[in-house]
């Protein structure tokens, strides 16, 4: 009997929680690995865009030739995962961004950046997120202002008095191949949203 290889997932390692998501990756049976330079991206069968700065990280995709490339698989079906300033990125409309930053796209959504940076720099609340109970963390985090139809709402922070402005705001969707968050599950040891991620990139693999 031939055994299927695990699939191989990458995440870009230019600026942000990188090593997070590698530990996290490792956990779900995958071959995880840093990404830094464009011809890596033909090994992988999925991405993942961790949370950092999201101008910065918009930057140096340009400079390290990454950012066409990778842009182009994504609207081809490539699987991409964004956590907080990877969901910034994958958005195809950002407000309050820099008028020079890039997008990857592949989000039908608007989020505005550092939307709970300016009430709250760290928030932490348990979410619903696709039916289960999932803590969350957010720090300097985007959140989804508006969604077309064909993009998923899987989380939005519950409405609660400690919420304040954060109350009902879409925090987890998805696209597609493309998922994101507004929130850090790396930083949790909770593994469920890069599980979802890897069982996506199964799906696609499965479908070629």
């Amino acid at each position: 009997m031939v055994v299927a290889a695990p699939p191989v997932i990458g995440v870009l390692a230019l600026q942000g929680d990188v090593q997070e998501h590698l530990v996290s990756l490792a956990k779900c049976d995958v071959t995880a690995r840093p990404i830094r330079r464009p011809e890596e991206l033909d090994e992988l069968d999925g991405i993942v865009i961790p949370g950092g700065e999201s101008t910065t990280i918009s930057k140096l995709l340009e400079n390290f030739e990454l950012l066409e490339p990778l842009r182009a698989k994504i609207k081809a079906g490539f699987p991409a995962y964004g956590s907080c300033a990877g969901m910034i990125l994958l958005a195809n409309t950002v407000l309050d961004g820099r008028d020079d930053q890039h997008q990857l796209g592949g989000l039908d959504v608007t989020v505005r950046r550092n939307a709970f940076g300016r009430q709250i720099d760290s928030f932490e609340t348990d979410l619903d997120l696709a039916g289960e109970s999932i803590h969350a963390v957010f720090i300097r985090a985007p959140w989804v202002e508006s969604v077309s139809r064909d993009v998923e709402v899987l989380a939005t922070v519950p409405v609660t008095a400690e919420a304040g402005d954060a109350a009902g705001r879409i925090v987890a969707v998805r696209q597609g191949n493309v998922l994101a968050t507004a929130f850090h599950p790396e930083l949790t040891g909770d593994e469920r949203v890069h599980r979802l991620f890897v069982d996506m990139v199964l799906g696609s693999t499965e479908e070629k």
